[in-house]
């Protein structure tokens, strides 16, 4: 199918032609879940722990006597039952991160991609020559385009363009290679480099 192709003053330069397999597909939602679900998970540190009874630092005498007080019987304050004891099952430090097949990985992205496509939400961009380091042209371009929540995919590293960019808070910069099924359903838009679109194309091609 085809795209129109803006440039910075939102006015049409062009078009592109968008492949129907990757822009075009059926959406699966279940593949869109497993792909933010892993990406979730690998970004969780894995640190929390507790301690249990055996590596808490207290006396091992008897509270009180077996018999005759009355309450339930008890060798240690270190259960986890009291107040600085030893919790019981509790969280130790590990490796949440896992992998979903390659191949459900593109899926995911070729989905994600249709559901903004065809929701009208996806914006080719011809270039964005950035001069300087500077906010507030990428703002005005945002306005231009009745944007507020965006992720902007480029096809190689431009430090002025990231900079100027990285103090917009619902804007998300990535390069062609990061573009990911997450941050493409957690931003309204998703705006693409021309350049990108060709590497975007080339990789989730099926």
């Amino acid at each position: 199918m085809k795209a129109k192709v803006i440039n910075v003053e939102n006015k049409e330069v062009g078009s592109v032609d968008l492949s129907d397999e990757i822009f075009a597909t059926k959406i699966n939602e279940a593949l869109l879940y497993e792909n933010v679900k892993m990406q979730l998970a690998n970004r969780r540190r894995g640190t929390s722990f507790c301690k249990s009874r055996g590596e808490i630092n207290a006396t091992t005498a008897k509270m009180y006597r077996q018999k005759g007080t009355g309450r339930a019987r008890h060798g240690s304050m270190k259960a986890g039952i009291f107040v600085g004891g030893g919790k019981a099952f509790g969280p130790k430090p590990r490796d949440y991160s896992y992998e979903i097949p390659k191949k459900a990985r593109k899926a995911g992205l070729r989905s994600a991609l249709s559901a903004k496509s065809g929701e009208g939400r996806l914006i080719i961009l011809d270039e964005f020559p950035v001069k300087e380091i500077k906010t507030k042209p990428v703002v005005a371009f945002l306005k231009t385009l009745g944007v507020e929540s965006c992720l902007l995919v480029v096809d190689a590293k431009d430090e002025k363009l990231e900079k100027s960019v990285r103090n917009i808070k619902h804007l998300k910069l990535v390069r062609a290679e990061g573009i990911n099924v997450y941050d493409l359903l957690r931003y309204d838009h998703a705006i693409i480099m021309k350049q990108a679109l060709e590497k975007v194309q080339e990789v989730l091609k099926p």
